[in-house]
């Protein structure tokens, strides 16, 4: 039995799966408000499946690239739900989520302002390369190294700036927490953390990230 959330992008999702069988799912379009939303969704979420949340097995969550706040939003929750049931939570990244919306070679590729793009290539669920964060000039270059030229599937809101004519195009808004969940329930849980590729543009005084 899996939980899985998703509040990295511009969407709120969450699901509980057992096995592979979805038991229920909720999922809100959304820019900001993340905080807000999640538990009460999860809440209603856990009350469809007519399930306690002492029912859960584990949980899984994506970690990013994505939204800083949202995603410390997903991961904090999934921590403190997961120390609070004495249950294990997995993390799943965000471009890992996305391309598995997809079959074949997939290239999942968000915008992430400033002429870049975080990008990572998968061919039948295998990564091809690491998550990474690159100018969209030289996005092109490794795609072309890794891809071999081959038309692909371009899932995520960097699609558009990447994906010639012969190839496909999905852009949801969001991470689906369904896969999120299955995609948790296959790996080993470990210490869950936020993956950053970037700094973030927030400055507190005196210039420190937060």
């Amino acid at each position: 039995m899996v939980l899985g959330l998703d509040t990295c992008l511009n969407a709120c999702s969450v699901a509980v799966l057992d096995g592979d069988r979805v038991l229920a799912h909720g999922c809100e379009v959304m820019a900001r408000g993340h905080q807000e939303r999640l538990a009460p969704m999860a809440q209603a979420v856990m009350a469809e499946a007519g399930l306690p949340f002492g029912r859960l097995e584990r949980i899984g969550v994506t970690v990013g690239p994505g939204s800083f706040t949202g995603l410390r939003v997903g991961v904090a929750f999934a921590k403190g739900l997961g120390s609070a049931l004495g249950r294990p939570v997995a993390g799943v990244g965000t471009l890992e989520a996305l391309a598995a919306e997809a079959d074949g070679l997939v290239a999942a590729a968000l915008d992430a302002r400033r002429g870049q793009v975080y990008l990572q290539i998968f061919e039948a669920g295998a990564a091809l390369m690491a998550p990474d964060v690159l100018p969209v000039g030289a996005a092109h270059a490794r795609l072309t190294e890794v891809g071999g030229g081959r038309p692909m599937t371009f899932v995520g809101s960097g699609a558009a700036l990447l994906a010639g004519p012969a190839d496909a195009v999905q852009a949801p808004e969001g991470c689906d927490a369904r896969i999120v969940a299955r995609l948790a329930a296959r790996r080993a849980p470990a210490p869950v953390a936020p993956l950053y590729l970037r700094a973030p543009d927030a400055k507190l005084p005196g210039g420190v990230a937060p």
